[in-house]
């Protein structure tokens, strides 16, 4: 069939397969209806065809970790669960029935969150398209669930952890946790530390890379996600140790233009630590000295805790932790001002008394004319 012209020139789209003449009228209709309104609704399109689709797109445009995570979904969730439908033919009401469905099968509400929101961002790329009118999932997401609470080591922890790992390893995963503590640097960011990035001279580091393990532990290595992230970090006296007694066990000082990451053997062919392994040890190490067991994103939180205890300004802190905005930094540890917060009401308790102390001196009494008293 003829389509309007672009540019003066001519536009064929051909469609072929119909079992029948009155099938294929129908899709000519459907076509010519499509390019009327700006919306063209193929229906042999199906939400698993389309979603296998939309993800080879993802996988040029997200980091290989992000592209997991949504490939996951589709994959263990989606597919089974709406693939079989036509693309215009899902409903709402499908959403909802799988949502339920989950729920009483005691289904993770993180998992059911996730699986719903990459089908929305899903949709909503088929909607910004013209394959569909409007976004079945639109308003079928459930809320968001709220995180639980990150377990902190209190300062007497960290520093007791520290020291075990100085007295009966003092190898390379005992830097790499010395680092860690002391910078606030997340997980992938310090695995992937390379020598060419650390300046010891100046007393800075610079976060150029991140390490992520997907797909049964491949590692990728990666920019920052955020501008934010791609800072330099100050040095202090035992991180800088820590970095020495590393580059000693790597046979020599670093030389800015080293490759190899700062946790590498001197091996070339040996491959950085593994996310897995330093977790692993982090356990096991934890375990040893019966201390509440932690991941290792909570190291990070227990830097920012250990500096909001300290009193560091939390402006500071959150140019220290890289965060994009002060708001993130507030958000994750506004908790964590007990003492502040007490000290920010006890200030505004004092300045209303002094307050109302001044107004009852300037109090006219009735039996002085309505004249202030005067000494």
């Amino acid at each position: 069939m003829d389509l309007a012209r672009e540019e003066g020139r001519r536009r064929v789209r051909r469609r072929g397969g119909f079992a029948t003449r009155a099938e294929a009228a129908r899709e000519m209709k459907a076509v010519l209806d499509g390019e009327l309104r700006g919306v063209y609704e193929n229906r042999r399109t199906t939400v698993a065809s389309f979603l296998r689709e939309w993800l080879a797109v993802q996988k040029e445009r997200l980091a290989p970790n992000t592209y997991a995570g949504y490939r996951s979904c589709v994959e263990r969730d989606l597919l089974p669960a709406f693939g079989c439908h036509r693309l215009l033919d899902l409903r709402p009401r499908h959403i909802d029935d799988w949502i339920l469905a989950q729920k009483k099968a005691r289904r993770g509400p993180v998992t059911v969150y996730r699986a719903i929101s990459t089908l929305r961002n899903a949709l909503n790329a088929a909607v910004r398209g013209w394959r569909l009118h409007y976004n079945p999932a639109k308003h079928s997401v459930p809320p968001k669930p709220r995180a639980a609470e990150r377990t902190c080591w209190t300062p007497e922890q960290a520093a007791a952890f520290l020291r075990h790992n100085a007295d009966h390893y003092a190898d390379r995963l005992t830097d790499l946790f010395e680092v860690m503590l002391g910078t606030g640097m997340r997980r992938g960011e310090v695995l992937a530390l390379h020598w060419s990035n650390v300046h010891l001279m100046d007393r800075k580091l610079y976060v150029r890379w991140s390490l992520a393990a997907i797909d049964n532990g491949k590692l990728h290595l990666r920019e920052p996600k955020t501008e934010a992230s791609r800072a330099w970090i100050s040095l202090s006296p035992r991180v800088m140790a820590a970095l020495h007694r590393q580059a000693a066990l790597q046979e020599g000082p670093p030389t800015p233009t080293a490759a190899s990451t700062a946790w590498s053997s001197p091996a070339p062919t040996t491959c950085p630590c593994t996310p897995q392994r330093v977790l692993n040890q982090l356990r096991k190490r934890t375990t040893e000295l019966d201390l509440p067991t932690i991941g290792l994103h909570d190291l990070r939180h227990t830097a920012a805790g250990i500096m909001i205890a300290a009193g560091v300004p939390i402006a500071v802190v959150s140019k220290t932790l890289r965060h994009s905005t002060l708001a993130i930094t507030i958000n994750l540890y506004g908790h964590l001002f007990k003492d502040s917060a007490d000290e920010a009401v006890k200030a505004l308790s004092a300045a209303l008394d002094r307050a109302d102390a001044e107004s009852l001196s300037w109090a006219v009494p009735e039996s002085n004319g309505g004249l202030p008293q005067t000494a």
